[in-house]
């Protein structure tokens, strides 16, 4: 399994290029793509929302462990106490990845320091 993050998905989605635009298509392709909760209500946000729903609904959803807020709150703390930007949504987004040892795909370098300093893997 493997995640892809919002910024990814959406370039995947619209058809651009980039390295995580290629790894999103061969998990796609492997059946292997898992999308945190997050993301899926960011792109389900987007103004072309019902075209894309028709496209995401074959996916698997991570599903949130118990104490999920709590660790996410946590995980959050630690990187603004260290002087880093930690975006709620890019923080839950990290969070239900580092709960199911799952890498993310992404290009937000913001995911970064939960890379460094909180065990999320990117892919």
């Amino acid at each position: 399994m493997i995640a892809a993050d919002t910024s990814s998905l959406s370039s995947f989605l619209s058809g651009d290029e980039g390295k995580d635009v290629e790894l999103i298509a061969s998990v796609v392709r492997t059946g292997e793509l898992v999308l945190p909760p997050v993301v899926v209500a960011e792109i389900l946000s987007a103004a072309d929302s019902d075209l894309l729903a028709a496209s995401l609904s074959p996916l698997t959803l991570l599903e949130l462990r118990e104490d999920y807020w709590l660790r996410a709150g946590s995980t959050r703390r630690l990187l603004r106490q260290k002087g880093f930007k930690a975006k709620i949504a890019d923080t839950l987004i990290a969070q239900s990845c580092i709960d199911h040892d799952v890498a993310l795909i992404t290009r937000d370098s913001d995911f970064r320091h939960f890379a460094k300093h909180c065990g999320l893997k990117l892919a």
